[in-house]
């Protein structure tokens, strides 16, 4: 069994459904990342796993565990951690106060954990007493995956991690999204650069109008004319 296992999802914005019978797995240790064009339900996708919005048909299954009743907070108690696109840090606080914002849940030594991040991020280590708010935007994204790395998660759930950053801090981005992953960590994420996405992904979902198109590993997925002449550029 996968150790993420979203089945059949169907659901949306109040009686709207975006999602169609929407299918999303992610072993231990795995990249998976959905791509597809703009308004396919990518982000809704990733949104229903993490349970903030409902869906009236399928299920979520984590480690074997159904969890689709549970709330998002619940769902980080089981080990899920999710970055928005958007508004991801706290600007006004600094690198380090956002790092210990991310461990709210836990009642252990988190020091530990902050060493491994800033092992991670070596500029955050550098930064840490500078507010985030004051940072590049690339810098910002690494304080924002920082800070859902100190809840100790098991999948880690990235929105659009390279948007707005320039093509140099987004191939920096991937590698350090590498690096996550080689540390046993799952990874789901959601990207519009799907070319570069797909050429790091184990695993990858072209999602059209919120149902599965394509559904293969990354490099197959690469390598597929179809995939390739309507997702990919030619």
């Amino acid at each position: 069994m996968s150790y993420l296992t979203a089945a059949g999802m169907t659901g949306g914005y109040g009686s709207v459904d975006i999602l169609h019978d929407c299918n999303i797995s992610v072993e231990r240790g795995e990249i998976a990342v959905i791509v597809g064009p703009n308004g396919a339900g990518k982000s809704t996708a990733m949104k229903a796993v993490f349970g903030m919005l409902n869906i009236h048909t399928g299920s979520v299954v984590l480690d074997g565990e159904d969890i689709t009743a549970l709330s998002p907070q619940d769902r980080v108690a089981k080990g899920m951690a999710f970055v928005p696109q958007n508004n991801n840090v706290f600007p006004s606080m600094s690198v380090e106060q956002n790092l210990e914002m991310g461990a709210f849940l836990r009642r252990d030594d988190i020091n530990s954990t902050m060493e491994e991040v800033f092992s991670l991020f070596p500029i955050l280590k550098e930064k840490r007493k500078q507010n985030a708010g004051e940072l590049s935007g690339g810098q910002r994204q690494q304080v924002a995956v920082g800070r859902a790395l100190m809840t100790k998660p098991k999948l880690l759930m990235l929105d659009e991690p390279t948007a707005g950053v320039s093509p140099i801090v987004m191939d920096e981005l991937f590698d350090l999204i590498i690096d996550i992953a080689r540390t046993g960590l799952s990874i789901l994420m959601v990207e519009q650069n799907a070319r570069q996405a797909l050429n790091i992904a184990d695993k990858g979902y072209v999602l059209v109008q919120g149902r599965n198109r394509f559904t293969d590993t990354g490099q197959a997925l690469m390598n597929d004319p179809e995939v390739r002449k309507s997702f990919l550029g030619g």
